[in-house]
């Protein structure tokens, strides 16, 4: 069984800047552009991923189905492990582990596809703001 300390070791081997902000909750430092964070969070028997993208208020009203659309688009078609939500007024990059034989490998690749979507998508769902 993983634990929380097999977390803090495979954040220390990605080499990704990251810090503690609450017992089994780390903030993990983007290090692309658009300056958006990953927090990584243990609880239980999980491991869960979450980024927050942008404001769902931001998006034009009159282009919201297009913009909703584009995610669910992107969730089948560029996503691997991970998907666009909307939680709290926001929309978030997602995904979520099971500690139990979590590896390196699994963990690290998650940080890798939350990387790529936002130098992928992030330019692409801002055309989508107000004004």
């Amino acid at each position: 069984m993983r634990t929380r300390e097999d977390i803090e070791a495979y954040l220390n081997r990605s080499g990704h800047p990251h810090r503690e902000v609450a017992e089994n909750t780390w903030i993990v430092s983007d290090q692309s552009d658009v300056g958006e964070n990953v927090v990584v969070r243990v609880t239980d028997d999980l491991v869960i991923f979450r980024m927050k993208m942008l404001e769902v208020a931001s998006v034009d009203s009159k282009r919201r189905e297009q913009f909703f659309e584009t995610l669910l688009r992107l969730n089948a078609e560029d996503m691997v492990h991970g998907a666009y939500g909307v939680t709290d007024h926001s929309v978030v990059l997602t995904a979520t582990l099971r500690l139990e034989h979590l590896d390196f490998s699994e963990f690290s690749g998650t940080l890798d596809d939350f990387g790529l979507a936002v130098s992928n998508h992030h330019a692409r769902l801002l055309e989508y703001r107000n004004g």
